[in-house]
């Protein structure tokens, strides 16, 4: 995190972006985790990817996150018989399960919809409200009008339809991604927390769940879905169809703050940068888009089509840097974040609020957590510690997870096995990354019995000069 960015970037890799030298030019512009989008490309395609960002970690001895998004169950119109058609406010239209006038190929959609409900067609360019329904047809009546296209994407903002949460694509491409050993997948579309049940029990904790929240259904279980999930991303892309445009700068602060309430880490996504898909700078609701996320305290910000088939991604990535440091460095920002602190309302919670709070009131340079699965750096990431935190454990696929996650600087090292090589550790890692020096003290957080989850109980205050003593 080149100097000391604490948001972190999500880059899409796409046909713009899959060479190894444009994924280096990614990676040195700020990139923390790389999303492979499995709604585009072959297998091939993000096997090649994958294996270019490991190499590209292995060469910068850096952890860096992977996270594969899955489809889901997108739901879009067939092949219209007479091709392209115009259809105008007030025409009434009709929705077939088989060949008809406008085929929808979705036989749950024609047992939930009820009149009333509304149709909204490519992203809500085209918008239906449904007047009668049977087991395989809808009539509906044009509410807005446009330039109907095959195959366009269907949205149903009134309608829980029981669709599956994995298709048969998601779960073969679920196995093909935790083959190659992605860190993060992200579960698109999730309606009920029982959504996320089938995608855990497949994952059996082999890479992080991400519920992404773009249904309004999700939005009525919205605490249940993210306490299931291990991430949450704001896919504001179908959730702004889905609701209205007034209402997701709201939502959007709702679920950073609950988040945070459950030191769960979170994306906000889609359009960030939109602009940037085909010019070098973006405007400036653009810019003010992204430094709202990061003074709401999201833990990252991600890019899509800028990076994935954009003529200016490297810039993109950039752009989006220099926003999230003007951000920071901004003097309302840590009264923005302080205002949405979570409760300290267990003791491991309390044990990292506390090493926050002690962190500043010494001027410590970094926070040191030692851990075996990342949770102690999500509680202190969730108290938004003004120092960076520095997280050290032995096991790669957890310091690769931590590169989603505010403020963490994780590190690669053996298990801790006895109290004096504590401060040892701790020392080396904060001077191997540049943080203070021989007159600063820092923070260390850990557990006893080490190597145990869920036993982080001790705080220490460690001098970065007595540290380098030899043990008695």
């Amino acid at each position: 995190m080149p100097g000391n960015r604490r948001a972190k970037i999500v880059a899409t890799v796409g046909p713009a972006s899959r060479s190894p030298a444009m994924l280096r030019r990614l990676l040195s512009a700020g990139v923390d985790t790389f999303r492979l989008n499995f709604s585009h490309g072959s297998h091939d395609d993000h096997r090649q990817a994958f294996e270019a960002i490991r190499a590209l970690e292995a060469e910068f001895g850096q952890p860096i996150g992977i996270l594969q998004d899955l489809q889901g169950p997108k739901i879009r119109l067939g092949q219209l018989p007479g091709g392209p058609r115009e259809v105008q406010v007030g025409e009434t239209l009709t929705l077939t399960l088989g060949p008809g006038e406008i085929p929808l190929p979705h036989p749950e959609i024609f047992a939930a919809v009820r009149p009333g409900h509304q149709l909204l067609i490519d992203d809500g360019r085209i918008r239906l409200e449904a007047v009668a329904h049977d087991a395989e047809t809808i009539t509906a009546r044009v509410v807005a009008g446009g330039r109907l296209l095959d195959r366009k994407g269907v949205n149903l903002p009134d309608t829980v339809v029981d669709l599956p949460a994995l298709t048969e694509k998601d779960r073969a491409d679920l196995q093909f991604g935790l083959s190659l050993g992605v860190d993060w997948v992200a579960l698109s579309f999730v309606q009920r927390p029982e959504d996320l049940v089938e995608a855990k029990a497949l994952i059996q904790d082999r890479a992080g769940l991400v519920a992404k929240i773009e249904k309004p259904s999700a939005l009525d279980s919205l605490q249940q879905i993210v306490f299931e999930a291990d991430a949450v991303m704001i896919a504001r892309g179908d959730l702004g169809v889905e609701i209205p445009p007034e209402d997701v700068p709201g939502r959007q602060k709702e679920i950073i703050r609950l988040c945070r309430q459950l030191d769960r880490p979170v994306i906000v996504a889609t359009q960030m940068l939109e602009s940037m898909i085909t010019t070098p700078t973006p405007t400036r609701a653009e810019a003010s888009d992204v430094a709202t996320a990061i003074y709401d305290g999201a833990d990252a910000v991600m890019l899509s089509a800028e990076t994935a088939s954009g003529q200016f991604p490297a810039e993109a990535v950039a752009m989006m840097d220099r926003i999230i440091h003007r951000t920071e460095a901004h003097p309302f920002y840590a009264a923005s974040l302080e205002a949405t602190a979570p409760q300290a309302d267990t003791a491991n919670r309390a044990i990292a609020a506390a090493a926050v709070d002690l962190a500043g009131a010494i001027e410590a340079p970094a926070i040191v957590a030692f851990s075996s699965t990342g949770a102690s750096g999500r509680r202190i990431a969730s108290h938004r510690a003004p120092r960076p935190t520095v997280l050290l454990t032995a096991d790669p696929a957890v310091a690769r997870r931590m590169a989603l996650v505010w403020g963490i600087r994780s590190l690669v090292e053996d298990e801790v096995t006895d109290h004096d090589t504590v401060p040892i550790m701790a020392e080396e890692a904060v001077l191997r990354l540049g943080i203070g020096d021989d007159r600063h003290s820092i923070v260390v957080v850990c557990g006893f019995p080490f190597g145990v989850p869920g036993t982080t109980n001790s705080i220490r205050v460690t001098p970065l000069a007595a540290a380098r003593k030899e043990p008695a």
